[in-house]
């Protein structure tokens, strides 16, 4: 008899989105409306055209949802991108973007710093595509087939010195092409940061791509963080500069907030927002909730990071 084991990061097949619901556009759009988020507009995805040959990418089986797919219109037309605006429907602003040539600046505590065309970087990589569920703040979630590379990959290209404690990103300053830069009350550039250890989980990825495709201009093209664990507001987009350095950055989030967003922004659903429960999730694209998981499902792969860590604030 065949007994299947399930991963640590899978949900019961009950609380899976059945693939009727997923494929049946009528059914999205309502499902979107249940959900209070509002209409999504199933625009034709719009997408960016970096190193377009590597696409699509072998699919890493080690890294499944256990659960159905975001339907791909749904996933590229929802969504938080503050450089354009702080509502959901960025994708047409987005495009103002140019993300051809995208120079990236490896700099800081490395061998050598380096200013490389994002393209030839990616070609460095050992591209490959993973499926990760995405779990937002703001209390729902999707499951999206990333393309890209690991995080770790990365970083043995930089060669760090021993002393580098933190990777610390951040995101392009455009306001002519980013109408949401213009908002000076935000503390731009957009900036994140993982610690190495993080950097070095096998989960942590910087995706290059999604569906099959280069990545779309409004999800954070040509190169953004993903890090299926924590909170997707440390998934920082268009990633220009990755400094490896010894103190903490100071992240964008936690600038404008920091009674309400942190550094680390682990998942756990027994941890209120200040203003909202995380105990569940809206599955976008299906109109219902399901229960939250402590680290979004991954916890057996990245819990020991933060086993010494007892005064940090380590869910917010």
């Amino acid at each position: 008899m065949l007994i299947r084991r399930r991963k640590g990061w899978e949900i019961p097949e009950s609380q899976a989105t059945p693939e009727t619901v997923f494929l049946n556009r009528r059914r999205l759009l309502l499902g979107i409306g249940a959900a209070g988020l509002g209409a999504a507009g199933l625009a034709q995805p719009l997408r960016a055209h970096t190193a377009p040959d590597l696409y699509p990418a072998r699919r890493n089986p080690a890294y499944e949802a256990g659960r159905a797919l975001t339907e791909e219109k749904i996933a590229t037309s929802y969504n938080n991108f503050y450089e354009f605006g702080s509502h959901k429907r960025i994708a047409d602003a987005a495009q103002k973007l140019n993300v051809s040539p995208w120079q990236v600046k490896i700099d800081g505590m490395v061998a050598k710093e380096i200013t490389i065309d994002a393209e030839e970087l990616i070609r460095k990589m050992p591209v490959e595509e993973r499926v990760y569920r995405l779990r937002c703040v703001e209390a729902w979630s999707m499951v999206i087939p990333w393309s890209g590379f690991p995080v770790r990959a990365l970083v043995d290209f930089a060669q760090p010195q021993s002393g580098a404690k933190y990777l610390r990103m951040e995101t392009f300053v455009r306001p002519k092409e980013a109408g949401g830069q213009r908002q000076f009350w935000y503390p731009w550039p957009y900036v994140e940061g993982l610690t190495m250890a993080e950097a070095a989980n096998d989960l942590a990825f910087i995706g290059t791509g999604a569906y099959g495709k280069p990545m779309p201009k409004q999800m954070g093209a040509p190169l953004r963080l993903v890090v299926p664990w924590k909170y997707g507001f440390k998934s920082i987009k268009s990633i220009v500069r990755f400094t490896f350095t010894d103190q903490r950055p100071k992240t964008f989030w936690e600038a404008i907030g920091p009674d309400e967003y942190g550094f680390w922004a682990n998942v756990n659903p027994e941890v209120a927002h200040p203003r909202w429960s995380q105990a569940t999730e809206e599955v976008i694209g299906v109109g219902k909730r399901i229960p939250t998981q402590i680290y979004n499902g991954y916890g057996e792969f990245v819990a020991d990071l933060y086993r010494d860590l007892p005064d940090e604030k380590l869910f917010m």
